[in-house]
């Protein structure tokens, strides 16, 4: 969502002479318009946008010093921490860092008389022209503090060496729809506002994305990301022609601190790149994302598996998995086993819990009994553990669906303990209170007991409905924000709590699909469903995966079919397979087994650079070609995917590849035809054409570097 804000306009001045020499009247106007466009006029903290990690690293010593203006700003008491905060007690101590190639650093500013303490958690990473932080709030004194608002957890102003306008990359969030996560190119006018803020209390639900590149005039940018699984907000401007404004923080806190009370608040990260194509900003920060930012087991990256889910085609009245038993979630392993397609994770999926079964149809459907974490005892009577066994038996791993935040009336939780839901009237959706440390201390030990008495491998946690009006009628007066502060930090411990107690647990993160992706999450989890947009709808899939790409490597969605065009759109660095394997509906066996195949040799490269072929317009329509490039520089290969749609009426369309050696020969492979082509790097970037006869047709090319 966008919002216009007039600059203001300066006072009128009387000018007598405006020929020859400037008057007064006149350097006091330019004065005047020099001190209203300039970020200082509003207290923000300004410098140059960094280049490079050494004019990072002297970024970072002038703004976190005694004296300085810190990046940050906040009201505190009706004043704003500009007028008072350099006045406060400053401490700084570098502490051991638990992420590797990287410093890590605490900046205290405390009110005289030791009453709030704002606490800078940040980190400098050595590998990356990237640093990132989080503040904490403390009420020290004995008493409750003056009111705290207006946190913006960055409020800094970056100047330019060259004028012009800046151009803001940006996404849509997610809601189950062909647009989700549709990348939009801004270009910022002088003196107006992008504001972009989620709607729901989901981190990246329907309306905004909290990953974003600022592209700056010259060959230079900064992409920024919030690490906050609530509503956020960025405020985006262009307050001149060499200055670009950022403030970021929780959308909504007014609240005053108890005694001894500590708050955090969102993190921002923000990674500064050169060059003449932003893609390289994308890029570089899509292996920071990897290489900091990405679920790790034994010191290393843990990629995300090939997942195959049970049986889905069941007759009415079966819903998702309520028709499932223990023998024939058995049966359908040794099956899978028998064709020789076995997955890497078996999926079993909401469904499987008390009260579910299929002949219990009258209560509702999977969602009526949420809050029953107990398996179903008529069709589990020895719980999940039979069927977890077969699973490893067959060497693969079990993975099972929670969604631990939302309760259902009538269910064990509900009737055990009332006192941990925060319940709307007319409303039958509680939310768990997960900032309660009882309620969360009780569902870890619950989840936990649960993973290991059941053998389960890999976490799925889903999240089907709006927290925010649960939050908003659970704040006390004068304690705006509290409740979602403490929900989002309770979510993170209770992940984190998981990941100490089972060190090679993954987390898949689905909210609806993909509505609860941003930096702190995609840090403990990844979507392995990205969207609940129509299933199996292939160019939907395909607009899901451009978008994503500018900023996630890992991210998920089904393959339900084999032939290459739908096989093709649901590729990724990982995926789900919904293929039937029990009726005259299932596809080909052999089919299957080359798609595995060919999956799991594709994989690899998803994790590299990525570089979209065809424009951001209208990547929606089903009369376009859409077609991007991942590239693997360390190893100088790479594959070229293109998709002509139905409607289009094009057989070809031209294509600049990027990040080769102009000098170098490249062996381009045609999969689809068989064919062998040599051409030198300057020729692939120049231009190269892309034929496809047929629609709805795909295009798989493989290249890689030789010496001949």
């Amino acid at each position: 969502m966008k919002r216009s804000f007039a600059m203001p306009a300066p006072p009128a001045v009387s000018i007598r002479d405006m020929r020859g020499c400037p008057s007064l009247g006149t350097l006091l106007i330019c004065w005047l318009l020099v001190c209203l466009l300039s970020p200082r006029a509003y207290g923000q903290s300004q410098a140059y946008m960094p280049a490079d990690g050494a004019a990072l690293d002297i970024w970072v010593a002038n703004h976190f010093a005694q004296g300085k203006l810190p990046p940050f700003s906040f009201e505190y008491g009706g004043r704003r921490s500009g007028q008072f905060i350099r006045k406060w007690t400053f401490q700084q101590k570098e502490i051991p860092s638990t992420e590797p190639d990287s410093r890590e650093m605490r900046y205290s500013w405390t009110e005289p008389g030791g009453g709030l303490s704002v606490t800078c958690h940040l980190t400098r990473f050595n590998d990356y022209p990237a640093v990132e932080w989080m503040l904490e709030f403390s009420n020290g004194s004995a008493k409750n503090c003056p009111l705290l608002q207006k946190v913006a957890v960055i409020d800094q102003s970056f100047e330019v060496r060259q004028s012009g306008h800046f151009v803001l990359h940006h996404a849509r969030g997610s809601n189950a729809e062909r647009t989700d996560f549709e990348p939009m190119d801004e270009e910022l006018a002088f003196g107006e506002h992008t504001y972009l803020t989620p709607t729901g209390g989901r981190s990246s639900d329907n309306t905004a994305f909290p990953f974003f590149n600022i592209e700056a005039p010259g060959g230079q940018g900064v992409v920024a990301a919030v690490g906050w699984t609530g509503k956020w907000y960025a405020d985006v401007s262009q307050p001149s022609d060499r200055w670009v404004s950022l403030q970021s923080g929780m959308e909504k806190m007014q609240l005053s601190l108890y005694p001894a009370e500590q708050i955090r608040t969102p993190r921002i990260s923000l990674l500064f790149w050169t060059g003449a194509d932003r893609m390289i900003g994308h890029n570089q920060f899509r292996q920071f994302i990897l290489s900091h930012h990405s679920r790790k087991i034994n010191g290393r990256y843990a990629p995300y598996p090939l997942s195959g889910s049970f049986d889905y085609g069941d007759p009415a009245p079966c819903q998702e998995y309520n028709c499932l038993t223990e023998e024939f979630a058995v049966a359908l392993v040794k099956r899978y086993q028998q064709f020789r397609i076995l997955p890497e994770v078996f999926w079993l999926d909401a469904g499987w819990y008390a009260g579910t079964g299929w002949d219990k149809a009258e209560k509702g459907g999977w969602w009526e009994q949420v809050g029953n974490w107990t398996a179903d005892p008529d069709r589990f009577p020895r719980g999940l553990r039979p069927v977890a066994d077969a699973v490893h038996a067959a060497g693969a791993r079990f993975m099972v669906w929670f969604e631990p935040e939302r309760v259902r009336p009538g269910t064990r939780i509900d009737r055990e303990h009332p006192e941990w839901l925060i319940k709307l009237k007319d409303n039958d959706n509680y939310l768990f209170d997960l900032g309660n440390k009882d309620a969360r201390a009780w569902m870890t030990v619950m989840i936990s007991a649960f993973i290991q008495k059941e053998g389960i491998d890999n976490y799925r946690q889903d999240f089907n409905f709006n927290p925010m009006p649960y939050w908003e009628s659970h704040d006390k007066p004068g304690r705006i924000g509290i409740s979602e502060i403490r929900h989002i930090e309770g979510l993170y411990a209770f992940w984190d709590s998981l990941l100490v107690r089972f060190p090679n647990l993954l987390i898949d993160n689905c909210a609806s699909g993909g509505r609860r992706l941003d930096l702190e999450t995609v840090s403990r989890s990844a979507p392995l469903w990205r969207t609940d947009y129509q299933y199996g709808e292939p160019n939907g899939y395909q607009c899901h995966s451009y978008g994503l790409n500018f900023y996630l490597p890992i991210h998920g969605t089904a393959i339900y079919r084999t032939d290459a065009y739908t096989f093709r759109s649901g590729l990724g660095a990982t995926a789900v397979l919904n293929w039937e394997i029990t009726g005259k509906a299932s596809e080909p066996i052999g089919a299957i087994q080359q798609r595995i195949k060919d999956f799991k040799d594709l994989r690899p490269y998803f994790l590299g650079d990525y570089y979209p072929l065809t424009p951001n317009q209208d990547i929606t329509s089903d009369d376009v070609w859409m077609a991007y490039q991942l590239n693997r520089p360390s190893r100088e290969d790479g594959i070229v995917i293109a998709f002509r749609r139905a409607g289009s009426s094009r057989d070809s369309i031209m294509v600049k590849l990027s990040g080769l050696r102009a000098a170098e020969n490249y062996e381009m492979y045609f999969e689809d035809y068989g064919l062998r082509v040599l051409k030198t790097g300057r020729e692939l970037m120049d231009g190269i054409a892309l034929t496809i006869s047929q629609r709805p047709a795909s295009l798989l090319i493989r290249y890689k570097i030789t010496g001949k």
